[in-house]
């Protein structure tokens, strides 16, 4: 393929190469397929160096106050990334090839330039950047690491962000149960107004921008970013329907962009390093570091930055110490939180954790939290409680969804003690379908998908289930949980079984 450099001296560069090779066709990408992609930059994801990582307190070995932070490189030139202007830090950041670290995988910077259309200086209402630090999903815990021992990432990210997007303030949305990050954060947030980084005139850049800490009442459903607004504004937190977008009529009716805490913090660093260091890391359409929160059963649970496109068994091997009883005591893995489809040992085997390589295997990066089950799990039980969660945190605004989490939860009560029939598990599948794709918010894909990846991939485990109750209890259950001599014991149960 023929691929032309951009240089100073306008494009010799290219004409050399075009006429050093000219029997080499000229390709386009046609749709979006991998066959007639471009070759790879390179095969081997993973390693990365120390140097490499943001965030360099990960593990908490220095200090969270503004002296240490600017030890390790946060702050530094923090001016002159102002002074360049929002053209250039939106650049940078697409040139990153940065996707949004909340689990949707939207192109930041594409995201972020919605809130500078043609004509926005001319507007006298103040614009927003809100933080999605909620992080209520089942199995997530990055972003909490990131609010305890590197805070001043993310006010600083808050910063370039907003300048990027030419908020007048940002709102830090924090999870009411992270009592202790909402203290350490708001210390830094402190810290960084004493010392004239943020508040009027930060950093000396002319530009006025506050940072504020809302502590919200720990629902689920409010990791939406309109039902964070919602909250936001003191109403329940139940989600808007979709336009207008926030990037239009946000917060208080406000322009307004929601991003995810670890997308937010990363901003500086790419601004000061570069976007094309960035998008070295990982595979194409899938670029940079992430951070990955590892859970269950392996030997040493943890959150570790890596580089995207990493094998997940290297992953889990290299940093958890493998699988508790060695990898082929492996039985599945939820690779990216509890809204995501299970996957079994034979795809983990071998699959890359970024977002298309996920989507491929029929599950999905989401917000990288990967949960280990091995082989002692019963994973009937683990998805029927996964069920029963959001059946609790659904905010019962769309009837798929306030109807549907509750089916879904009673059937899988019932599959999980072997009290069904093998049709219901096509009957459970359709309705998870029914749901899919009908609902405002992302809730209703939520509690499906777990329920699918289990039909997808561990049906035998419930057919099975159900041959064993059914043999212990002398007969096939009918419909709804009843014992197959219901009758003749004179219960009322429903016609047609």
């Amino acid at each position: 393929m023929f691929l032309a450099r951009h240089t100073p001296s306008g494009s010799a560069v290219a004409v050399v190469s075009r006429l050093a090779r000219p029997s080499v066709a000229i390709q386009q990408r046609g749709l979006a397929t991998s066959s007639d992609a471009p070759p790879p930059k390179k095969t081997k994801f993973g390693g990365l160096s120390d140097q490499d990582r943001i965030f360099q307190n990960l593990y908490g070995q220095l200090g969270a106050d503004l002296k240490t932070a600017k030890k390790y490189g946060d702050w530094y030139k923090t001016k002159e990334i102002l002074l360049k202007g929002h053209d250039w830090i939106i650049s940078e950041v697409k040139a990153s090839g940065l996707r949004g670290r909340g689990g949707a995988g939207f192109p930041s910077g594409m995201k972020w330039s919605f809130m500078n259309p043609p004509g926005w200086e001319k507007g006298t209402t103040p614009r927003y950047l809100v933080v999605n630090a909620d992080e209520g999903e089942p199995g997530t815990c990055k972003d909490r690491e990131i609010m305890r021992k590197d805070p001043h990432k993310l006010v600083e990210g808050c910063l370039v962000a907003g300048r990027a997007m030419n908020a007048t303030a940002a709102y830090i949305y924090i999870r009411g149960e992270f009592y202790h990050e909402a203290t350490v954060l708001q210390r830094a947030i402190q810290e960084a107004y004493a010392d004239g980084l943020i508040g009027k005139n930060a950093c000396g850049s002319g530009y006025d921008f506050d940072v504020f800490i809302h502590r919200g009442m720990g629902a689920y459903v409010c990791g939406e970013e309109t039902s964070l607004i919602e909250s936001l504004e003191g109403k329940p937190g139940k989600p808007r329907l979709k336009p207008p977008f926030p990037a239009a009529v946000g917060l208080f009716g406000c322009p307004s962009t929601v991003a995810n805490v670890e997308t937010v913090a990363v901003a500086p660093t790419i601004c000061r390093r570069g976007g094309s260091w960035f998008a070295q890391f990982g595979r194409e359409r899938n670029s940079g570091t992430k951070l990955f929160c590892i859970s269950g059963h392996v030997n040493n649970p943890c959150t570790v930055e890596e580089e995207m496109s990493i094998p997940l068994r290297e992953l889990i091997e290299k940093h958890c110490g493998g699988v508790r009883g060695g990898w082929d005591n492996l039985l599945a893995v939820i690779p990216g939180g509890s809204s995501t489809p299970i996957l079994p040992k034979n795809i983990c085997d071998d699959v890359l954790m970024d977002f298309d390589a996920l989507k491929d295997a029929q599950s999905g990066l989401g917000t990288a939290a990967v949960i280990v089950m091995d082989k002692s799990t019963d994973v009937v039980r683990a998805i029927s409680r996964l069920s029963k969660f959001y059946k609790h945190e659904s905010c019962g605004q769309c009837t798929p969804c306030r109807e549907g989490s509750k089916w879904t939860a009673q059937i899988m009560e019932r599959f999980e003690k072997g009290q069904g029939r093998e049709r219901e598990i096509d009957m459970l599948q359709e309705l998870t379908k029914q749901v899919e794709g009908h609902t405002i918010c992302a809730l209703g894909e939520a509690f499906a998908w777990p329920l699918q990846g289990l039909i997808r991939h561990f049906r035998p485990e419930l057919e099975a289930r159900m041959a064993s109750h059914a043999q212990a209890s002398g007969g096939s259950a009918l419909a709804g949980g009843w014992e197959h001599d219901a009758r003749l014991k004179g219960k009322l149960i429903a016609p047609g079984q």
